[in-house]
């Protein structure tokens, strides 16, 4: 049987892995254009609603580059965020602390693209 030392060991350095990813991910500070990035959880309603929302935005900016899940997400999460060329990132959409029900998470895309509208403007 496998000591406690070594199990809690290896759930470290899975963290610590992630903790590595997202500060890759998320101190990107040569932006050359403005970003949509969509962080959901990997879970099918989350996926599917992602996608629908990603089709709205590439409809309504086609110029604008569409990133899903750049890093990994985190758990229940479901965000809209825009990367601006000067480093600074404006927030379209969270649906972490909505729900239940699980259908307030998700946003309805003409209430997206409204609000990237106000801040590409």
């Amino acid at each position: 049987m496998a000591s406690r030392g070594r199990k809690r060991k290896a759930e470290a350095e899975v963290v610590a892995a992630a903790d590595k990813r997202e500060k890759r991910a998320g101190g990107q500070k040569g932006v050359e254009e403005a970003t949509v990035v969509i962080e959901h959880c990997t879970s099918r309603v989350y996926g599917r609603n992602a996608a629908a929302l990603r089709q709205a935005l590439r409809l309504e900016a086609p110029e604008l580059p569409v990133k899903v899940n750049p890093a990994k997400p985190r758990r229940g999460s479901f965000e809209v965020t825009l990367l601006r060329p000067d480093g600074s990132s404006a927030e379209l959409w969270t649906g972490i602390k909505k729900g239940p029900p699980r259908k307030l998470k998700f946003p309805d895309p003409p209430e997206v693209v409204e609000e990237l509208k106000k801040y590409l403007s």
